[in-house]
């Protein structure tokens, strides 16, 4: 399993056994003391069980944002109720490190298997990672993340912006 990832499961496994919120190591390797936005992804088999992240950075670095979001992603997702002790075992879980957004000028500019996007709409807005499985058109990809966003397309004046991501999964 890659450091990202097992990070997040160490982060997740603690906090729904002993409710603790375990702290990077002082000792971090480089490529954990940088700052990015982070989202972790939780599956169980090959379903959603869930996933919340930042686009922008919010805590010191990397691995910190890794176990808020892991710890957030088990717990307090919407749509999914909290993961139980005896999932632990049957979960897998997956970072995505997000470069900084991008305005998009033109909606060419857009591929959703590339690209993740960011839907704004004064206060509100809405994030579609990329490459997601059965979204396969720009089109689909604004849709869904309007959706997410509770943005109307159609009456609102919308701002796009695209990333990339770094994926590790287990």
């Amino acid at each position: 399993m890659n450091p990202y990832s097992e990070l997040a499961k160490e982060a997740v496994e603690n906090y729904i056994k002993e409710r603790k919120v375990i702290s990077p190591s002082g000792n971090l390797p480089p490529e954990f003391k940088r700052r990015a936005g982070v989202f972790v992804t939780i599956m169980k088999s090959k379903e959603l069980k869930g996933c919340i992240g930042t686009y922008l950075p919010t805590e010191d670095n990397i691995a910190q944002e890794i176990i808020q979001n892991a710890i957030a992603a088990a717990t307090e997702d919407y749509r999914f109720g909290s993961i139980r002790k005896e999932e632990l075992d049957s979960l897998s879980y997956s970072v995505h490190i997000l470069q900084t957004p991008v305005e998009v000028k033109d909606e060419s500019e857009l591929n959703p298997r590339k690209f993740g996007i960011i839907v704004k709409a004064g206060r509100k807005s809405g994030l579609l990672l990329p490459d997601l499985e059965g979204v396969n058109t720009k089109e689909q990809q604004i849709s869904i993340a309007c959706e997410k966003g509770g943005i109307d397309p159609r009456e609102e004046k919308i701002a796009i912006y695209k990333f990339t991501v770094e994926k590790y999964e287990e």
